[in-house]
C-alpha cells in the first residue's frame, strides 16, 4: 500500500458497469454495487462524507477520460483552495475491460489512455484506487483463453501503473475465492449481489476500514442444476444478453447510450448499515 489511509472526506468512483454496480439489488432505481457499499462504510467514518459514482455500464477507458475525468476534477481542490484536502478524496478508476472484449481491441492504445486517465489523477494528489482484471472469467468459453492472454497483458501494465501513481491496487487473481463462479449474475459478465458485496469488502480491507473479516471463505455450494434447467438458462441467455449484445455492436452502439450517471455530484451519503452483518 502507498502510504497509510484513514478517513476520507469524498470517494468518486468512475469506470463502467462494474463501478456502476450491474447486477446488483435495485435501490431508488439505481443498482447498488460495490462501490455504494464502500461508501456505506465511508459515511460512518467521516461526518461530512459525500459520494460521487459517474460510471456508466458499455464505457470505454477512453470515453472514461473523456467524459468522466472532467466532471470529476471539477469536485477535486486545488491544494489551500478548500476545506477538503486532495489527499483526503479517495477516486477508483476502473475501465478497459470493455476494450479488451472488442474483436479490435489495441493494447497499446487502450494501456496508454488508461495512463494517462491515472496521471491525471496523481498530479492532482488524490488516493487513488486501481483495479486488475479477473482474467479467467471467460473460462470453459471458446474465446476464454485468447481473452485470458488479453487481460493478463492488460493487468501487467495495471501493476505497473499503479506502481508508478502510488495507488492502491485490488488484484483478485491470486486468491482462488474471487474464481467462484456463483458470484456471477445471470448474464454471465457482471456480478451478482454476493459479488458486489464480496468485492466491497475487498476494497475495505484494502483501505483498512471495517469490513467483514470472512469475506474470503467459500461460497456455500451449489446444487448441480439439471440439464433441463442449464438449458433453460442458456436460452434465456442466448436471447436476453447475447443477442441483444451482438445487435448493439452491430449498430456500433453501447448500453450505456443516453445515460447519465448515478452521482453526478458530491452527494451526502446516508450513514446506512455497512451490511457488515446484514447483507
Amino acid at each position: 500500500m502507498s502510504k497509510a489511509v484513514g478517513k476520507y472526506a469524498r470517494f468518486i468512483a468512475l469506470g463502467d458497469s462494474m463501478t456502476e454496480g450491474m447486477n446488483d439489488e435495485i435501490i431508488g432505481g439505481n443498482f447498488r454495487g460495490w462501490a455504494d457499499r464502500v461508501a456505506d462504510v465511508l459515511a460512518t467514518v467521516h461526518p461530512d462524507f459525500t459520494y460521487m459514482n459517474l460510471a456508466i455500464r458499455g464505457k470505454l477507458v477512453g470515453q472514461v477520460v473523456r467524459e468522466q475525468i472532467p466532471l470529476a476534477l471539477r469536485h477535486i481542490p486545488y491544494p489551500g483552495s478548500s476545506e477538503i484536502r486532495p489527499a483526503d478524496i479517495l477516486v477508483s478508476f476502473h475501465a478497459g475491460a470493455n476494450d479488451i472484449l472488442r474483436p479490435k481491441y489495441s493494447a497499446e492504445e487502450t494501456i496508454s489512455t488508461y495512463r494517462k486517465g491515472v496521471e491525471i489523477f496523481a498530479e492532482r494528489g488524490v488516493q487513488l484506487m486501481l483495479f486488475c482484471v479477473l482474467e479467467d472469467f471467460a473460462a470453459g468459453s471458446k474465446t476464454g483463453s485468447a481473452l485470458a492472454e488479453r487481460f493478463r497483458y492488460f493487468n501487467e501494465n495495471v501493476k505497473r501503473i499503479a506502481k508508478d501513481a502510488g495507488a492502491i491496487l485490488l488484484d483478485p487473481n491470486p486468491e482462488p475465492f474471487w474464481h467462484d463462479k456463483s458470484f456471477m449474475s445471470w448474464d454471465r459478465l457482471h456480478m451478482n449481489s454476493e459479488g458486489h458485496y464480496r468485492a466491497a469488502q475487498g476494497v475495505l480491507a484494502k483501505l483498512e476500514l471495517p469490513h467483514d473479516p470472512n469475506f474470503r471463505e467459500p461460497a456455500v455450494a451449489i446444487v448441480r442444476k439439471s440439464r433441463v434447467r442449464r438449458v433453460r438458462e442458456n436460452t434465456h441467455w442466448f436471447f436476453a444478453f447475447l443477442l441483444p449484445w451482438i445487435w448493439r455492436r452491430i449498430r456500433g452502439r453501447s448500453s450505456g447510450d443516453g445515460r447519465s450517471p448515478k452521482y453526478g455530484e458530491p452527494t451526502s451519503w446516508p450513514k446506512r448499515n455497512s451490511r457488515i452483518e446484514n447483507r
